[in-house]
């Protein structure tokens, strides 16, 4: 594991002290920490968090591996990090049991997989409930589930809350969006929505004034309090894990990005408002995408500060951002130039390598306060390599540029090669994909096109939108063929079919119902939003804006059997969001005997359940019905907290609607085994969409 482009350009750059280089170099060698996180709600991680220190890690503390013992990080300990290598999780009694609970709390969503440098951006962003946020390049969605949990700070184990921002998460790769979408479903959001465009040419959003916190309902642009870049880079920070790149690595990977990665950047400003904050961050060691992404986009918008968060995570070993960098004009990296002017001058090939000033440390370096930009290097706590800058909008004033401002910013527009350019297959001008070299990821103008997408007939008006979802969309990905959503009126026959059969309450958002269909055919699912995803889904072209998801599904019209209509029902996954609006009298109380059965059976007779449970159920009406279980006791296990859970009732029998995975995932304490040893594990569960006719089907 060497490469001499690597040492020799970033003894150049200076990035840690002579004395700790050997120390550095060395770390980059290791294996990297196999790290988690406890995802979901807070009470729901609290739980499962309990369930990890009390059934594992007491088993573990005894047990060493290569002088590693495993020790807690995060924020309320619910993140955590071992160094214990894969094949030794595999091979190790100690810690196979742990894997192999690893492993199924990962696949029901309990647990995100994720490094734990990874884990910061999202910390430094300080999201709550009322912040309209953006994550501006959000695929796979470790990240965005993140910020969804911190909008959703507010939720209780069995519902969820609905926060009145939002969380728009973007990429621009279409595959990425889908699978941004699943990793999202983990936590069931109303305030959720999903763009697929190039972040570097955003589109503005339009909104009435109220959703900016105006007092009228005239339409303005959208503007946000968070926003996340996390943007596309060489990702050489992740060399413990990718060690790819040791054979790959060469400085004009970080040239290259450059100029994209300021775009965004500049973008995501553009899209702020006052005293709002950006998070900036890279999986990289290069200042070039780093501090000099930072300094050119401060220069461009005097706006704007970098802010001191010293304090947020003291536990986190850091290191200040640079003031100088040395970036250098051919793969070798034998050369590198002090200022932009020593290169003009030099005799290097300049149509390869088209270094703006940007890329050089501004004369006024000092006024920036690069050094309160972060750097986390792996041999500081066994970690992989990051980047995070922390920004804030401190005025609303219009920055007016100079001319040399203008032709600064053209000759950064400019300088990524054709060579170098991330790209997307049917998409050449991708600002969001990974470049080949690189593995790893990571517009003012107003829409004078505004469509309110309401209608209460049977037909419900698609045709006009089928038309448009049929057309090109610009910014990314070519064709764009995804079905716009329509928002049902609070009178259609079918929302109010809904509303009956599943008892809810007046509370219930019913002027907040979408749907999402084909022309002419007949509602198979309803989704539920916010006010604020409402407006911009109303005020917005959906082909323009490349919406592939808003808000969440909660309900499904299912075939009731012979001679009976179709009738919806309650998803697993939407029963958190539309609880708190079911009519309390209607929801059956249920016991640990009948969690049971439902739990190892998939189609329990009615007859065989013990009373009253049985006698209620045999009065019911088919169809779906909500069934809690309080806190008990049985064979040796225990329900340690409330959980409802969604029921079909056919005809005889009855069926619990979640899938095989998170049935074993329901909490019941004192069961410890791993998954695959036939055992029911503890953590609250995570519901998926479940056709009652094949119990372990799973539906995007």
């Amino acid at each position: 594991m060497e490469n001499e482009r690597f040492v020799t350009y970033y003894k150049a750059q200076k990035i840690v002290p002579e004395e700790e280089w050997e120390a550095f170099m060395a770390s980059l060698r290791q294996h990297l920490p196999t790290t988690f996180r406890v995802a979901g709600t807070r009470q729901t991680a609290a739980t499962l968090n309990y369930t990890i220190k009390t059934a594992y890690v007491t088993s573990l503390s005894n047990v060493e591996f290569e002088g590693q013992q495993i020790p807690p990080l995060y924020p309320d300990g619910l993140a955590w990090q071992f160094n214990v290598p894969k094949k030794a999780l595999r091979k190790s009694p100690e810690f196979k049991k742990f894997h192999s609970f690893l492993v199924f709390e990962t696949e029901v969503g309990n647990i995100s997989r994720q490094e734990a440098v990874s884990m910061l951006p999202p910390l430094f962003l300080d999201v709550e409930p009322h912040h309209k946020v953006m994550d501006m390049c959000a695929a796979p969605g470790s990240k965005t589930a993140q910020l969804l949990e911190a909008l959703h700070a507010n939720d209780t184990p069995t519902s969820t809350s609905t926060p009145s921002g939002l969380l728009i998460a973007n990429d621009s790769d279409h595959k990425r969006t889908h699978l941004l979408i699943h990793q999202s479903a983990r936590l069931p959001s109303p305030a959720l929505m999903v763009t697929n465009l190039d972040a570097s040419i955003y589109p503005g959003l339009k909104v009435p004034a109220s959703i900016n916190g105006g007092n009228d309902q005239r339409l303005e642009s959208l503007l946000f309090d968070r926003i996340l870049c996390d943007v596309p880079c060489s990702g050489d920070g992740t060399i413990r894990k990718n060690m790819g790149i040791w054979k790959k690595w060469q400085a004009m990977d970080g040239n290259g990005l450059h100029g994209l990665q300021l775009r965004i950047l500049q973008r995501a400003m553009k899209l702020l408002k006052k005293e709002g904050r950006i998070v900036y961050s890279t999986c990289s060691l290069n200042p070039v995408e780093n501090e000099a992404v930072v300094a050119a986009a401060l220069r461009l918008n005097p706006d704007f500060k970098l802010i001191d968060v010293a304090s947020k995570l003291p536990e986190l070993i850091r290191r200040p951002g640079l003031t100088e960098w040395r970036p250098a004009a051919d793969r070798t990296a034998e050369e590198t130039f002090n200022t932009h002017e020593a290169y003009i001058n030099s005799p290097v090939d300049k149509s390869r390598s088209k270094l703006t000033e940007g890329h050089w440390p501004p004369v006024d370096v000092e006024r920036y306060n690069l050094p309160l930009c972060m750097r986390i290097y792996p041999h500081l706590q066994d970690s992989g390599g990051f980047f995070v800058a922390v920004l804030e909008r401190t005025t609303d004033t219009v920055v007016h540029t100079t001319p040399n401002d203008k032709k600064r910013e053209a000759e950064e527009a400019a300088e990524i090669s054709e060579t170098k350019k991330p790209r997307l297959a049917n998409d050449p001008l991708s600002g969001d994909a990974i470049p080949e070299a690189a593995p790893s990821t990571g517009t003012d103008s107003p829409d004078p096109t505004l469509k309110p997408q309401e209608n209460s007939s049977s037909k419900r008006g698609k045709q006009k939108q089928n038309d448009a979802a049929e057309s090109v969309g610009g910014g990314v990905g070519g064709q764009f063929k995804e079905n716009p959503y329509t928002f049902l009126t609070p009178d259609d026959p079918d929302l109010l079919s809904c509303i009956e059969r599943l008892h809810l309450t007046s509370e219930f958002p019913s002027s907040n119902v979408l749907v999402r269909n084909p022309t002419g055919d007949a509602i198979r699912s309803l989704y539920i939003t916010n006010e604020a995803v409402k407006q911009v889904v109303l005020n917005n072209d959906f082909n323009r804006i490349r919406l592939t998801a808003a808000g969440t599904k909660v309900c499904s019209k299912q075939d009731a059997g012979k001679g009976t209509e179709p009738q919806f029902r309650v998803l697993g996954e939407g029963l958190p969001v539309i609880l708190p609006y079911i009519d309390p009298a209607t929801i059956i109380l249920g016991d640990m005997t009948t969690l049971k059965t439902l739990i190892e059976s998939y189609y329990p007779l009615c007859s065989t359940f013990i009373a009253p449970f049985r006698d209620i159920v045999e009065a019911l009406e088919p169809g779906s019905h909500v069934v809690r279980f309080p806190p008990g006791e049985l064979d040796g296990a225990s329900l340690t907290h409330e959980i409802v859970l969604p029921i079909w009732k056919s005809n005889v029998s009855l069926t619990l609607m979640i899938d095989k995975k998170a049935k074993r995932s329901v909490p019941l304490a004192g069961e410890t085994a791993p998954p695959e040893e036939g055992k029911v594990q503890g953590a609250d569960p995570i519901p998926v969409e479940d056709d009652i006719m094949d119990e372990g089907a799973m539906k995007a």
